[in-house]
């Protein structure tokens, strides 16, 4: 039975395959259709022409790593032969939809989405596949859609595992033995990997929580309390500072706080450095240069590394699968339900960076490599 978004993944034996080019006819075979695949499906299509329009779809410039996918999708898909249609939506979900339909009539023949909120794109999306054109999900997953083919991403529920992990972890190293108390803040209600980031870590942390370990002050700990709209850094600051003078006045302590990214674990240290507490153990997400800078100096705990490029690399890959009349890899046909659907996802790994083993993660990063030098 497939798990929707979270979950132990079950991985095929091999990679499967699923079929996204080279036959006229849709459906193709049955043989076709499963391309070896337990749960995959094909959409078929043609193949994608020398030089054909790709549209890559993103969303607001949120995050460093954004910044990064726009740059390395420019200069990979051109130096791959394609003519890349890169465009962000700073403006919200309206702009998103109607760059993507300025696609399509730009005759994308490939639209990789990295959405806003992933269950808004459903009827361009579909237009997309009427016109011929394959889909991607790049990084986010898109919901309540047949109209997607694939699904390329780091895995999202390990990564809130990760995170869970390292808030243990660094509770007892820096904040003795137990019991703790500690907040949690979560992504955006209209991400989809928000969700797998924020279930992961519970599926650490609760138990903990049950037994007593972990007590949160606030007593907020459903994701609708602790979501933070459109991972704006001043929601989640707003939220803590609320948070640092109802519940954390006089000598009560804050020893933790799970964030989901880097953006917000700044955002929180702010708000407890403004309420003049001790700095908590805090983890984050993408691998930001102040973050990483912030951890190397023994400040913020952790983050988690997920190389843009690797991720970037792999969607390109993909795409000159299709240019090939071949198919688009996957290693996941069992995860990540939309709602409709079932979507073929490959998933790569996420790592979890601490003071550690900074230097060795970030080695061959010519960004964040020599932030760990010295």
């Amino acid at each position: 039975m497939s798990k929707t978004f979270k979950g132990v993944a079950v991985f095929a034996a091999a990679s499967a395959m699923v079929l996204a080019g080279c036959s006229t006819d849709r459906g193709g075979s049955d043989e076709e259709s499963t391309a070896g695949a337990t749960g995959g499906s094909s959409d078929g299509g043609v193949c994608i022409e020398e030089g054909a329009a790709i549209g890559v779809a993103l969303p607001q410039k949120t995050s460093e790593n954004w910044v990064l996918a726009e740059e390395l999708f420019n200069d990979g898909l051109t130096e791959a032969g394609f003519t890349p249609i890169v465009q962000f939506g700073n403006s919200g979900v309206t702009e998103q939809q109607n760059q993507i339909s300025a696609m399509i009539e730009q005759d994308a023949q490939v639209i990789v989405v990295g959405a806003i909120d992933g269950s808004q794109l459903g009827s361009q999306l579909e237009a997309a596949k009427d016109s011929g054109a394959s889909v991607i999900a790049y990084d986010r997953l898109v919901l309540n859609t047949e109209a997607v083919d694939a699904y390329i991403a780091f895995d999202n529920f390990r990564v809130g595992e990760l995170q869970g992990e390292a808030l243990l972890q660094g509770l007892a190293e820096r904040k003795g033995d137990g019991p703790y108390t500690i907040e949690l803040i979560a992504g955006s209600p209209d991400d989809a990997n928000a969700t797998p980031f924020f279930e992961g870590a519970m599926s650490i942390l609760q138990p903990k929580i049950d037994d007593g370990t972990l007590t949160v002050g606030s007593g907020q700990t459903t994701f609708e309390q602790v979501a933070t709209a459109g991972w704006q850094a001043q929601n989640a600051q707003t939220r803590m500072d609320t948070i640092m003078s109802g519940t954390y006045s006089g000598d009560t302590e804050l020893h933790g706080i799970l964030s989901p990214n880097d953006t917000l674990a700044r955002a929180a240290l702010t708000s407890v450095d403004q309420a003049g507490k001790d700095v908590p153990v805090i983890t984050g997400q993408d691998s930001e240069v102040e973050s990483v800078k912030s951890i190397v100096e023994g400040v913020q705990y952790s983050t988690i590394y997920k190389d843009t490029r690797e991720l970037v690399a792999q969607t390109i890959a993909s795409i000159e699968e299709l240019a090939a009349c071949g198919e688009i890899p996957v290693n996941d046909t069992e995860q990540y339900d939309n709602g409709v659907k079932v979507v073929p996802a490959y998933l790569l790994d996420p790592k979890i960076v601490t003071q550690e083993n900074a230097a060795e993660v970030y080695a061959n990063d010519a960004t964040l490599g020599p932030l760990t030098e010295g």
